[in-house]
């Protein structure tokens, strides 16, 4: 069984105006005190040997804060597997040739840049601190360090969002060389900037369908081939660890607010970074993973839920009903569906929800 590693790097310059991530903003680094205390719970849940991940993940706020030193500590801590996907989530303004050589040198293999968009104007929308300039020489910069897994994200129907914008932004991540694309649709969380004080401009629920459609339709000429409902791809170049995520797999999220499912039970650390450096913060028992969670994460792929696995692992089938239902969503353009494989089409990810609703 395969085991994802993730490690919450919460701190931040700055809190963007549409997060709703756990993090710190207004910090310039990561205390050194916080890395120990990743190293102490690592040091927790492999007493006796390293956890030997196949995959391990730097997810925040903003993991390239890190000194690459420190980075270098946790991976010699965790020691994954040879061969390991190891990702660490940048901002671009963050980084220089010399630190992307240090991380690489640390072990780090795969880089993924929060661009969002090519627009100077929409970036000072969304609160972000880097300029389009500044990910173009991110990129570049990754290239000369030795990094050939290359992540770039952007974001969908902003602000007075145009497809003209979206072409600008597709351009500027191709060009810096990007193996994957991640790219999301913008939604308005309550307890962000922006859901407090909502933006002007923001498209309507059908403009922004109109946006995705358009996003997946210029990713996969540009050879960005769609394999999850916001993740694209070169061919090989999936991202290992969410793909973990999404077939249910193993996976051991350590630091606040920092989510895990190991042998179907999950649990998470309280969203509290000082309890967590006072060794304060133990996990907290979040029910399990069963067959309706399987169901969910495996329609979010576009290769779909296979039904025979479905049966092996849960037991489980599909209904006269629900089979009648999904023949509907064929009819409809939502679906495909040869008996054995249940897979949604853009279009039906889009209307995923009420899909679910009917399946569930």
């Amino acid at each position: 069984m395969s085991l994802g590693l993730y490690l919450h790097i919460p701190y931040c310059f700055s809190k963007c105006r549409y997060c709703d991530f756990y993090s710190a903003p207004g910090q310039r680094g990561v205390p050194r005190a916080y890395v120990d205390a990743l190293l102490r719970e690592l040091s927790r849940f492999a007493p006796d040997a390293p956890l030997r991940p196949d995959t391990l993940y730097f997810g925040g706020g903003t993991p390239s804060l890190l000194v690459p030193d420190d980075a270098a500590r946790l991976i010699d801590a965790a020691q994954p597997l040879p061969g390991a996907e190891i990702t660490l989530e940048a901002n671009p303004e963050t980084v220089t040739e010399a630190s992307l050589r240090a991380f690489r040198a640390a072990g780090v293999n795969r880089i993924s840049f929060g661009v969002q968009s090519a627009r100077d104007s929409q970036l000072k929308t969304l609160g972000r601190p880097h300029t389009a300039k500044q990910a173009r020489a991110a990129f570049a910069a990754a290239r000369r360090a030795g990094f050939e897994n290359i992540s770039g994200d952007i974001m969908l129907a902003l602000p007075h969002y145009t497809q003209a914008e979206f072409d600008e932004t597709l351009e500027l991540i191709e060009e810096g060389g990007a193996t994957h694309i991640s790219a999301y649709l913008l939604k308005i969380e309550p307890d962000s900037a922006f859901g407090r004080t909502p933006p002007e401009g923001l498209p309507t629920s059908d403009e922004a369908a109109d946006f995705y459609l358009y996003a997946v339709e210029q990713l996969e000429h540009h050879g960005y081939l769609q394999y999850e409902i916001s993740n694209f791809a070169r061919p090989g170049y999936e991202g290992k660890h969410n793909l973990i995520y999404w077939d249910c797999g193993d996976y051991l999220g350590i630091g606040p607010a920092a989510h895990s499912c190991m042998g179907g039970k999950r649990f998470y650390y309280p969203a509290d970074t000082e309890a967590f450096l006072r060794d304060e913060a133990a996990p907290v028992m979040d029910g399990g993973c069963g067959a309706e969670d399987y169901l969910i994460l495996q329609l979010r792929l576009r290769k779909g839920l296979n039904l025979d696995e479905y049966k092996k692992r849960y037991g489980r089938e599909l209904s006269t009903a629900q089979r009648a239902f999904v023949q509907n969503c064929v009819k409809s353009g939502y679906a495909s569906f040869d008996g054995r494989t249940l897979a949604l089409t853009p279009a039906g990810l889009i209307v995923q929800n009420s899909i679910l609703a009917e399946l569930l």
